[in-house]
């Protein structure tokens, strides 16, 4: 995650089913701007064209400080909301899309890059990723989804923290409060982001369509309703011929058994 690939502000790579995004501004922080964001518009309509999950993570020493201010303060009220809603529209084409999304997070997960993580479906952060939402100090306000997206991982109360006081967060941290599910040593992010990227691509579409787009939306629901979408899914993807394949590959011992963890690991 040194080096750089040209002067494009996202990079793109296909790993055999994996699409690899990387932000690349380094100079910057990978600090997001409007180009950026359509950068990162494009790449992801190309992931969800070729390949079956994808992994996103940053150049140099930091994932993203977040929405590059010196943009942002010459924009009117009209303009940053125009600005806002093309980021949720973005984001929003990364939490319900087709694939699923692996960010692989270290140094500066901050503000808009906190809302960018949170847009992602797995996180792995290593031993140097530390979070933080400045905008209160910045006297501004999160604009990326993240009253809606990051809130719903670490809880309102949480977030309020570190936006009113500026509080900074370690890995450990974001680990206990459910914002990340994976801690890893220093460097190691991206390859445990790609392995987990890889072994997604491997399950069947429809099923990763489920994951991704009904149990969000189960969530929302009352129980009642939530358990009726439950069945709707469970029958759709169960009737399609990729499972039905995969159901016999298990029945007649042709597929992968679960691994068990072993006593140390649990």
């Amino acid at each position: 995650m040194d080096g750089t690939a040209g002067e494009a502000p996202i990079s793109y790579e296909l790993r055999g089913a994996v699409a690899v995004l990387g932000l690349n501004r380094a100079e910057k922080r990978n600090a997001i701007s409007d180009r950026v964001i359509e950068a990162i518009a494009e790449a992801v309509q190309r992931a969800e064209a070729e390949a079956r999950a994808a992994v996103i993570f940053g150049y140099g020493d930091h994932f993203c400080a977040g929405l590059d201010l010196g943009e942002h303060v010459s924009k009117s009220a009209l303009e940053a909301v125009r600005g806002s809603r093309r980021w949720h529209a973005v984001f929003g084409q990364m939490e319900r899309g087709t694939i699923p999304w692996v960010s692989a997070l270290h140094g500066a997960v901050v503000g808009g890059g906190l809302e960018l993580a949170s847009s992602t479906h797995i996180r792995v952060a290593d031993s140097t990723a530390f979070f933080a939402l400045p905008e209160g100090q910045r006297g501004i306000f999160v604009g990326g989804g993240g009253s809606v997206r990051t809130a719903r991982l670490m809880g309102a109360h949480r977030m309020a923290d570190l936006m009113l006081t500026g509080r900074v967060v370690s890995a450990d941290e974001a680990e206990r409060w459910g914002v990340v599910q994976y801690l890893v040593p220093r460097g190691e992010a991206l390859d445990k982001a790609l392995a987990l990227a890889e072994a997604a691509a491997g399950n069947a579409e429809m099923s990763n369509y489920a994951v991704l787009n009904a149990l969000p939306r189960v969530q929302d629901m009352s129980s009642e309703d939530g358990l009726f979408v439950e069945s709707l899914m469970s029958s759709l993807t169960s009737a399609t011929p990729e499972a039905e394949e995969r159901l016999r590959a298990f029945l007649e011992k042709r597929a992968k058994r679960l691994e068990i963890p072993k006593e140390g690991d649990r």
